[in-house]
């Protein structure tokens, strides 16, 4: 089968879309779920052409069969909360047959285990609602457990009792700690929970087919995944970039709605307070509305309240991901906007610094993604892209005399990898930028051909744990070249390349192709279509390698100094994913170095920043803050007394201070508090005066 190109887009960013998509309101109830025809069709072809046309080659056999199957059930009750241990042993007949099902379309095993559940979310909505009529103790000396994956399957009904028990405790404990009263708490949590029950009743058959796709998907790769079509008509709309609203992507993560990606030069990425695997806890309309508690709610009913028209306020509960159990949500104000990718341009400035009892005047391009309007690139008139910008912001930095420049990447995800070459170009002579290499092996060399070098001044590039794929193809290329120095974080690790595929264009038939045209091509919207919908799937097709030949996955990209970082090295990144594709090397391209950085140098700015972390009091209490943040962080239990959870929290709050102060940050007095920013700054000036 030939892949028709027609049909794919080319992604290098990380991986992001709206799951749980739903278009029309379903009939609720807890009758059984049955596949369709067209889900047996859709497995049966996506798992062929991800064997044919994937990265990784994988076969499809008992060993494989059983990971899926682990993984499906870690999609459906990942927490231990529900099922007993007698009734997952009694699944253990589908294990092994995963393989042979998935190739001819049978779905009979992911529905028999879902619809189960179902009825066991029914039966514990019932356990909940009689456990909230009792008055809760808050003096008790029990704790809770955060995180069940790990735990082992309860033996009984009576044992999950006990585990649920803690959940509610817990969660009031949270509410009781913000403030809420006795009775208050008692109405959040049954009106929470009905929320809950209603979300499992209003799963289609289409969710329960996404979820066994993606435990299939994620096996292979934790970049590759199907979308059934509701879910790829919302992703189509977020790339139309025609959106009103705070310019978010979201999904559903356990109970929870969670920001996947901030969208660049949308109201929350320029409050710059909101981030990546943030939790949207809470939902007010206006300055004046009440918050709507939206844990438990799916995806598509938390986005009609957080969506709203231009000009409109909503303001919002966020609570990070890795915060500790009891940490009270921050609160964000928005004025709601039409989302544009194209107003997330770079952004440049010259600031003077006094450091070391010298003067210096540098230039600071914050970069928030890799752009580039092909479109108008096609029709070759004037268009707008990163290079463009940046090359101006170098010639006005030049005519105003800097001594160095920095260029901002915290947070940017990737884009254009023309983009990420062209950018090269401006710092370096001509001469190969990055490797591409296919799933057959195929290795292509993408280079810079033009000779010129715009600036070749001192150069510092910022990153942190989510700069991905094109910036640190970027970054990558500008510390192997020697040419200037990489400071904060490792990069996320992201070399892959991903490509999505319209299954429409595959799986309908010449009759079904010929109806549409009979009609128009234009659906009713209700009864008949003309056209049967398939979803998309979206796989990884290609490698990234740096000049060198050492890959970007995995390791990402080390920074020349690393800055106190609150994320272990297999945390946020691309290698905390367990099946993500293993690092390896090509040949090197053959390239001249520079050599404006050299290892002495690198020393020497060492060296001087150690010593501010032995003398400032703000890198000090950092350093410390962090490693209070992370201990905090990785804590399995917490306490279910109202006193200790008290004290818990406010060392919690205390700690995340410090998060804050290495977050990339907008508005003036906002950046004079990132630390991240000012110590680079520094770190720019002593290199400056190693390079005089």
């Amino acid at each position: 089968m030939k892949m028709r190109k027609s049909f794919l887009i080319t992604f290098l960013g990380l991986s992001s879309f709206l799951a749980f998509s739903q278009t029309e309101t379903p009939k609720y109830s807890y009758d059984p779920l049955k596949p369709t025809a067209s889900h047996a069709k859709v497995q049966a072809f996506v798992t062929q052409f991800l064997n044919n046309y994937h990265y990784r080659k994988f076969v499809l056999d008992d060993s494989l069969s059983s990971k899926i199957w682990s993984s499906f059930i870690d999609n459906v009750d990942g927490s231990k909360a529900y099922f007993t241990k007698a009734e997952i042993d009694s699944f253990e007949k589908y294990r092994f047959t995963i393989d042979e099902a998935m190739l001819s379309g049978d779905l009979n095993a992911p529905f028999d285990v879902f619809n189960a559940y179902r009825l066991k979310y029914k039966n514990r909505h019932a356990y909940i609602k009689e456990f909230l009529k009792k008055p809760m103790d808050f003096t008790t000396n029990d704790t809770y457990e955060v995180n069940r994956t790990t735990s082992l399957w309860a033996k009984d009904e009576k044992e999950l009792d006990k585990v649920w028990d803690k959940i509610i405790l817990s969660q009031a404990l949270g509410l009781k700690l913000s403030g809420s009263t006795d009775s208050a708490i008692v109405a959040t949590l049954n009106k929470r929970y009905d929320m809950y029950e209603s979300r499992v009743l209003k799963w289609r058959a289409e969710d329960i087919f996404q979820t066994f796709m993606n435990a299939f998907t994620e096996i292979i790769d934790p970049h590759t995944s199907y979308m059934i079509p509701s879910s790829a008509a919302q992703f189509n709309i977020e790339m139309s970039q025609s959106l009103e609203g705070i310019g978010a992507t979201l999904r559903n993560e356990g109970d929870y709605v969670m920001i996947v990606d901030v969208v660049p030069g949308g109201p929350l990425f320029k409050s710059g307070q909101g981030s990546k695997n943030d939790y949207i806890v809470g939902v007010a309309q206006g300055d004046d509305g009440e918050f709507q508690d939206i844990i438990g709610w799916l995806t598509d009913d938390a986005v009609k309240l957080i969506r709203g028209k231009k000009g409109t306020v909503v303001r919002l509960k966020l609570l990070p991901s890795d915060a500790p159990t009891g940490t009270e949500p921050k609160l964000l104000r928005i004025v709601r906007e039409k989302i544009k990718l194209e107003e997330a341009v770079a952004q440049g400035e010259v600031i003077d610094i006094k450091h070391d009892k010298k003067e210096y005047k540098i230039g600071v391009i914050d970069i928030p993604m890799f752009y580039r309007d092909f479109e108008d690139a096609r029709k070759g008139g004037d268009f707008q892209s990163t290079t463009k910008d940046v090359k101006k912001f170098l010639l006005d930095f030049e005519e105003k005399g800097v001594d160095g420049v920095l260029i901002d990447l915290r947070n940017n995800g990737g884009g254009s990898l023309t983009e990420a070459i062209n950018l090269s170009g401006l710092f370096i002579p001509d001469g190969p930028v990055v490797q591409r290499r296919t799933g057959r092996g195929k290795v292509d060399v993408e280079s810079d051909t033009d000779k010129e070098t715009v600036y070749a001044g001192p150069l510092m590039i910022l990153q942190n744990r989510f700069s991905a794929s094109a910036s640190e193809i970027f970054a990558g290329a500008i510390q192997d070249y020697k040419r200037g120095v990489i400071v904060g974080e490792r990069s996320y690790g992201k070399g892959t390349v991903q490509q999505l595929v319209d299954l429409d264009q595959f799986l309908n038939s010449p009759r079904q192709a010929s109806r549409t045209k009979e009609n128009n091509g234009v659906s009713s919207g209700v009864g008949f279509e003309a056209k049967e919908r398939f979803g998309q799937l979206k796989l990884t097709t290609e490698k990234f390698y740096r000049i060198t030949g050492n890959s970007t996955q995995l390791k990402g990209v080390e920074p020349d100094l690393a800055l106190p970082s609150p994320f272990n090295a297999d945390e946020m990144g691309e290698s905390s994913q367990p099946t993500a594709l293993p690092y390896d090397e090509v040949e090197n391209a053959g390239f001249v170095k520079t050599n404006n950085i050299n290892e002495k140098i690198i020393s020497k700015l060492d060296s001087k920043f150690q010593s501010r972390l032995k003398s400032d009091e703000a890198l000090k209490e950092l350093v410390v803050d962090l490693e209070e943040y992370k201990s905090q962080k990785d804590k399995k239990e917490y306490s279910l007394n109202y006193e200790l959870r008290k004290k818990e929290k406010e060392e919690t709050e205390n700690n995340r201070k410090a998060v804050k102060k290495i977050n990339k940050s907008s508005g003036k007095n906002d950046k004079e508090e990132d630390l991240y920013l000012t110590e680079s700054e520094k770190i720019l000036c002593d290199l400056i005066a190693l390079l005089k």
